[in-house]
């Protein structure tokens, strides 16, 4: 009983300082406009370079679904989640899908590993190089592989962490297209 009188004071107190942060979303809206790492809020925009040394800016796949995916060629599950992503992508890429993989390059012990890793694949989606680390962390992705289904509109719709197989793949772009 006096803990339960002391936690209410407690949030009480924060309620009114404004300490208390809430996750919830106010609007449900998908065009809301409000940028931000969460679902139904506009992906942040970014600009890296490509494998190939070109620029890769996420606002110019608006248009198309992409699956955002943070990854390391060091990372066992991203190892097993890759050969997917090709395949998925082969077989959707003329369905105005894409798929942007943001390598953590900063994280590489070697920066020639991910060009040797590509070419050993035979990947042909987007790879761009998060050389800083700083793209990475404005998405939080802290546990690799991680990745964002973002609309045509460039709006969140979900986020998986983890390997996701083909039927995942499927799965997150049917619901979104």
């Amino acid at each position: 009983m006096i803990l339960s009188f002391a936690l209410a004071s407690i949030l009480s107190n924060q309620q009114e300082t404004g300490k208390i942060e809430s996750k919830a979303v106010t609007s449900t809206s998908l065009d809301s406009g409000k940028i931000g790492t969460n679902k139904v809020e506009v992906a942040p925009d970014f600009e890296l370079l490509s494998i190939t040394g070109n620029k890769v800016k996420l606002s110019d796949l608006r248009g198309k679904s992409v699956i955002l995916n943070f990854w390391a060629t060091w990372c066992p599950p991203c190892k097993a989640e890759i050969p997917e992503m090709q395949k998925f992508y082969e077989n959707n890429k003329n369905n105005n899908v894409e798929i942007l993989a943001v390598n953590l390059t900063y994280t590489e012990s070697n920066p020639d590993a991910v060009k040797d890793f590509v070419r050993n694949k035979g990947l042909t989606f987007k790879i761009a190089l998060n050389e800083h680390g700083k793209v990475g962390n404005l998405y939080g992705a802290i546990t690799i592989p991680t990745s964002y289904i973002i609309d045509k509109n460039g709006i969140i719709r979900d986020k998986y962490v983890g390997a996701m197989s083909y039927g995942t793949m499927d799965r997150f772009i049917s619901n979104i297209q």
